[in-house]
């Protein structure tokens, strides 16, 4: 008998010091091994980047954090791409050497990986990126001059044709800030993360397209108490490779029009065909699992990747399964695919009760 593909999304928000996926790619090995057992696996750059370092899942869609959030309220579907054409947009702050460094990886994307890019263009004025750190200490910052940016972004899709736009801002040295050198040895929040999530999100809610984005830093001197974790942002000039990589094959965003089952184009995903969500168990106050909250997803809750928050899902009333570890979790979305409830995989299986109203 025929079922219908398996559907998982895998959310670990930026920004907010996850114990595993606030630093550089360091999700991506549980990525991998839940695309091993889903059909469909929905996630975001936070997850699927590690700067010069990346692994193509054929079965994932690299879904942006604001399209994220309206694909879980129903207002877009995802349409999966075969092939990209991708924008190249660079921040005129950039220094010439800084800037010919991110265009030897372009050239380096379409020559050796086969990636189509449109011809670059740089914003009409540089884009004055801040960084921030809220109380919460989640990392956050601010856009100077956010209309350059749309303008970039609106000429590179409307008269270059990009479907999906890369986007390199020159973010602020700071080598010896205590928020970088904590994050360099696996502690505290990723500087950089909020303030590249504004940039992100205002390109896909202005024209609805897959973007991502990609600091400019000068090099940082070397450091032997380096964390494994931070590691790959350490291995070259930029990390523009993996976003190059990503938005090549991003699903584009398709508006609902209309109500889910009369649309009935089969190979868009919409979010009644979410099946699980995952997510760490103190960082349920987003949006998507709000919405995702709402549907017949089950959602399951990780307790042993710790970020800065402390938004449960008991905290708001959210029905989640609570496991110990992302191991634990690949266990529960087997059985759950296989359609066996996680209680007969226990040994306290209780008899079963009278319903009472």
């Amino acid at each position: 008998m025929a079922t219908r593909p398996y559907t998982v999304v895998l959310i670990i928000p930026t920004g907010i010091g996850a114990a595993i996926g606030g630093y550089a790619g360091d999700a991506l090995p549980v990525a991998r091994a839940m695309a091993s057992i889903a059909d469909t696996l929905i996630t975001h750059p936070n997850v699927l980047n590690g700067a010069q370092l990346y692994w193509p899942l054929a079965n994932a869609l690299y879904v942006e954090g604001y399209g994220l959030d309206q694909f879980a309220k129903g207002a877009w579907g995802l349409s999966p791409a075969h092939r990209n054409r991708v924008g190249l947009l660079l921040d005129r702050a950039m220094e010439p050497d800084l800037q010919l460094r991110h265009l030897q990886v372009a050239d380096a994307a379409r020559a050796t990986l086969g990636l189509e890019l449109t011809d670059y263009l740089i914003t009409d004025a540089p884009l004055d990126v801040e960084l921030r750190t809220a109380v919460s200490r989640a990392s956050w910052g601010t856009v100077g001059n956010p209309d350059s940016l749309l303008r970039g972004a609106e000429k590179l899709i409307h008269q270059a044709k990009a479907e999906a736009i890369a986007v390199v801002a020159r973010f602020p040295d700071d080598s010896n800030s205590l928020a970088l050198i904590n994050y360099r040895q696996g502690q505290g929040v990723d500087p950089l993360a909020g303030a590249e999530a504004v940039i992100s999100h205002l390109v896909v809610r202005g024209f609805q397209v897959p973007c991502a984005h990609a600091p400019a830093l000068n090099l940082l001197p070397l450091d032997p108490d380096l964390s494994p974790r931070s590691a790959a942002e350490e291995l070259g000039h930029t990390f523009l490779p993996c976003v190059l990589v990503g938005l090549s094959r991003a699903p584009q965003f398709v508006p609902q029009l209309a109500s889910e089952s009369q649309i009935g184009t089969a190979n868009l995903v919409w979010r009644s065909q979410v099946d699980a969500v995952v997510v760490p168990a103190t960082a349920c106050g987003g949006s998507a699992i709000l919405s995702f909250s709402e549907t017949n997803a089950q959602i399951i809750a990780v307790q042993d990747n710790p970020t800065q928050m402390a938004v449960s899902p008991e905290s708001l009333g959210i029905k989640a399964l609570l496991v110990n570890s992302y191991l634990e979790a690949l266990g529960v979305l087997v059985a759950h695919k296989a359609g066996i409830s996680s209680a007969a995989l226990k040994t306290d299986l209780l008899p079963i009760a009278q319903f009472k109203s």
